[in-house]
């Protein structure tokens, strides 16, 4: 077992160079499937999730190669579906994506019921409403999901009853191939959607409207590799944006977007966060107080999700109060427990954290309950003068790459340290 120990209390000061994104390499990389070809990605992140993907192609029968630390190519010529291995779909939410890539290339999908973070119900009726619209016949039973679509499957409209990310990208898979036009409506907005539909155009489907509520797919026979390279991740990008405001530092955040994170800047800058962007990078710095504020997580391009539990360390430092409301992911303050021990006077009501800010955070022993808690768990542990001790950090890992080296470029004393489950045993 691993934890990271943080000897906070530094301003971070330097450069950190954004790594792919992490929600769009996964379903490109399981995307891959349906060209039945040879494809070559870039830009690929070094993180647990992408580890995984790449392990469940390759028991599936894809060949795997990698050509550099971010490049990988997949031949997926001699894939064979419905063998996805449970062990390893359970450990990975993104794993509904085989659904619907195993559907679009086979007419019939069996995947087990897919893992992740723990955020409660985080349910799939969406995803199968929209294969059952295309034509496929969807069951849920002994821990798998399985599809048939006996006669093929068939353009047709598809209206999401809610804005769905991974719904959205599952339509996508599943209908690129199908006879016919499929339209979808209320379709999510995210980057990594439009991201995977370039990548399947590059592929030689025909795909338009990714990035709006209405996507139009005309299905093709076929479709051949290509290579292509990932987009910057955005979310790791937000999360040293917050970390250069919790120490007073001052940070060139390079190999992004900035139009991703306009959301983000834009509350920052409400803070008193100075943001100074450029083409490809932005520089965040800051050295007066931060003023209390108000947040609501809202789809794309509203202020991410993702980014609710960093953006919460930053209201613990805030002057006054702040309230952070939570719409799109259920559960997802479990965090403020951790935050707690380390001092931070938060009360929940509901979807809505309230942060009573300005008081001083201390050390302590805390554990990364998901992947964004644990990450703010680092920053917050990266403000204290003294000693924070992060546990279960394979959460962390799941979608940041290097966390400790890149934090540690920029003037962090952070370490990974091994310990056994005795002594985990004894501090509990």
């Amino acid at each position: 077992m691993e934890k990271l120990i943080v000897n906070g209390g530094t301003p971070l000061r330097g450069k950190v160079q954004i790594s792919g994104m992490k929600n769009a390499a996964l379903p490109i990389i399981i995307a891959s499937l349906l060209t039945e070809d040879v494809c070559v990605i870039e830009n690929l992140p070094a993180i647990i999730d992408v580890s995984l993907a790449l392990n469940i192609m390759e028991r599936m029968g894809c060949r795997i190669r990698m050509l550099s630390a971010d490049t990988v190519e997949i031949d997926s010529r001699g894939a064979v579906g419905g063998i996805t291995p449970v062990e390893l779909v359970s450990q990975m939410r993104a794993s509904t994506y085989f659904m619907g890539a195993e559907l679009g290339r086979w007419n019939e999908s069996k995947v087990g019921y897919p893992g992740g973070c723990d955020f409660g119900v985080r349910a799939i009726d969406q995803h199968i409403k929209a294969f059952e619209a295309l034509g496929a016949e969807v069951s849920v039973d002994g821990g798998y999901v399985r599809s048939k679509a006996a006669g093929g499957l068939r353009g047709t409209s598809i209206y999401f009853d809610v804005v769905t990310v991974g719904g959205t990208i599952n339509a996508m898979l599943a209908s690129v191939k199908a006879k016919g036009t499929t339209v979808i409506e209320n379709a999510a907005h995210e980057p990594h959607i439009v991201d995977t539909a370039n990548f399947l155009n590059t592929c030689g489907a025909h795909i338009t409207g990714a990035g709006t509520d209405t996507i139009k797919i005309r299905g093709v026979e076929k479709l051949h590799g290509c290579t292509y390279a990932i987009i910057p991740d955005m979310i790791e990008a937000g999360t040293y944006m917050i970390a250069a405001a919790a120490t007073s530092g001052a940070l060139l955040i390079s190999n992004v977007i900035p139009k991703h994170l306009e959301s983000i800047s834009a509350k920052l800058e409400e803070m008193g966060v100075l943001i100074e962007e450029y083409d490809d990078s932005v520089y965040v710095t800051r050295s007066g107080k931060l003023n209390h504020v108000n947040v609501k997580t809202l789809p794309y391009p509203g202020f991410p999700t993702d980014m609710q539990p960093q953006m919460g360390v930053l209201m613990c430092l805030a002057d006054g109060m702040s309230y952070l409301s939570e719409t799109v992911i259920e559960n997802r303050f479990k965090y403020v427990n951790e935050l707690q021990r380390m001092g931070a006077n938060i009360r929940v009501t509901g979807h809505t954290a309230i942060f009573d800010g300005g008081a001083p955070l201390t050390g302590a022993k805390v554990r990364a309950v998901d992947l964004r808690a644990g990450a703010a768990l680092v920053i917050a542990g990266l403000t204290i003068p003294g000693i924070t001790e992060i546990s279960e950090i394979d959460h962390i890992e799941r979608g940041y790459e290097n966390i400790v080296g890149k934090l540690t470029n920029v003037g962090a004393d952070i370490r990974k340290v091994i310990f056994s489950d005795s002594l985990a045993a004894d501090e509990a």
